[in-house]
């Protein structure tokens, strides 16, 4: 079926309203940090969490719990650790660099320890820089620009899923 031009943009603003249009957001995301978002006629949604742009994150909302196992490198040497704060767990930690987070906890963390025991530190959570602990960290890296947003996106997304 061929249209004209005007018949063309009113079928598609038609869709739009209907559907949105996914494209780069005025602003990241306030609950997520997302900087993609789907555009509707009455407003904005964050395309990964679904926070209503321009609406401000509820201060009453009830903490979630987010386990994460964290690599940080201090020197040359990574760290692999766990914990369910990483702000707050990380601000005691010595380190150079956030490497990467993965979800998972305890059980998760003490499989990667036993995956690199050959470079671990004896007693420590500290491992010697190698080449499979770094093919580990970049693919789980990839593709994501700074580990807190990934972070951030988790906790979102749990908080989504409570309601």
């Amino acid at each position: 079926m061929r249209l004209c031009a005007r018949h063309l943009l009113e079928a598609y603003d038609l869709v739009a309203a209907e559907v949105g249009v996914a494209d780069l957001a005025p602003h990241p995301c306030p609950a997520c940090g997302c900087r993609v978002g789907v555009h509707y006629p009455s407003g904005w949604l964050c395309a990964d969490c679904e926070w209503r742009l321009g609406d401000a994150p509820d201060g009453e909302l009830q903490p979630v719990r987010v386990e994460v196992v964290y690599y940080v490198r201090y020197r040359e040497q990574v760290k692999i650790g766990t914990s369910a704060n990483p702000r707050q767990r990380l601000a005691s930690i010595p380190h150079d660099e956030v490497l990467a987070f993965e979800p998972g906890g305890r059980r998760l963390e003490q499989r990667r320890h036993a995956q690199f025991a050959e470079h671990r530190f004896a007693g420590t959570e500290w491992f010697a820089a190698h080449d499979a602990l770094a093919e580990h960290i970049a693919a789980l890296a990839l593709g994501i620009d700074d580990p807190w947003a990934a972070y951030d996106r988790w906790v979102s997304r749990r908080h989504a899923v409570r309601g």
